[in-house]
């Protein structure tokens, strides 16, 4: 019976405890209820143009902090070096990246400015050696297209 009483006395402390909390959050929702009289009130401010001036260096800093995930590399064809006459471009990109991500990113890293993007998803392929199955990886490639008179240096010279 003695081991009986022990469990009874913690299970006493724990519902004090409980009904202390209780009293507390009470007293506090009262005080927090109370509202200041109206001539001690503080007038409010508002900022929205350093909220707005905040955010935009907030993305700035991850996009461009960002970009060498977002980009690859180059995917240097015999299309992709054609298509250099038309002022575009070919990256292999990270898979889940968006378009908008993939703009800021060429933007930020080769400090141009992008006409559009276009994005393919390559599909993985089927390959055998003999019994075995298997598949070639799959990626996902963007065709950046940059304004008029501007270029970027895909392979140093």
């Amino acid at each position: 019976m003695t081991i009986l009483d022990i469990f009874k006395k913690k299970k006493k402390k724990i519902k004090e405890k409980k009904i202390e909390k209780k009293k507390k959050v009470e007293k506090e929702k009262v005080k927090v209820t109370e509202k200041p009289s109206e001539e001690f009130a503080k007038p409010k401010i508002k900022e929205p143009v350093r909220r707005e001036v905040k955010e935009s260096i907030k993305e700035k800093k991850t996009v461009a902090g960002q970009a060498w995930r977002i980009l690859k590399s180059p995917h240097v064809t015999e299309k992709s070096t054609d298509l250099v006459k038309q002022n575009q471009y070919i990256f292999k990109v990270w898979p889940r990246a968006n378009k908008i991500e993939i703009k800021k990113a060429v933007e930020d890293l080769y400090e141009v400015n992008v006409a559009g993007v276009r994005v393919i998803k390559v599909s993985p392929k089927r390959r055998r050696l003999g019994k075995i199955v298997g598949e070639r990886k799959g990626y996902k490639k963007a065709i950046v297209k940059l304004k008029k008179g501007q270029k970027i240096e895909v392979l140093p010279r």
